[in-house]
């Protein structure tokens, strides 16, 4: 199976409108690694392409292959699709991470405490 992620890297950075140093940014990595993973040379791990899928805006499979899930997506589960709540934080891909690993902040934070005896 052909390697696709560089190429659908790149296209959806540019999509999203932003530059190898801003993607590098919020992900918390150098714009070397992003030029890196674009031009095929390597592949970030898993904890890196959750973020940038997330960033992106785009689902672990269409970031990876370029396959959307929407396409896969069956009859019966659309069916089961629940609207956003009310008030849910949209938009910017930083607070729908920090929504969906809020537990990874809690966790920290106990960590930091047990070292810094708070």
């Amino acid at each position: 199976m052909e390697n696709k992620f560089n190429t659908q890297l790149s296209q959806l950075r540019r999509q999203a409108g932003l530059s190898q140093e801003q993607l590098a940014s919020q992900v918390f990595v150098t714009r070397q690694s992003v030029s890196k993973w674009e031009q095929g040379e390597t592949t970030p791990d898993l904890d890196t392409l959750i973020r940038l899928a997330t960033v992106l805006g785009v689902s672990l499979d269409e970031l990876v292959s370029g396959r959307s899930t929407a396409t896969h997506q069956t009859e019966t589960e659309a069916t089961f699709d629940q609207p956003e709540p009310a008030g849910a934080t949209t938009g910017h891909p930083m607070w729908e991470f920090l929504a969906n690993y809020w537990w990874a902040l809690v966790a920290l934070a106990g960590v930091i405490g047990v070292f810094f005896g708070h």
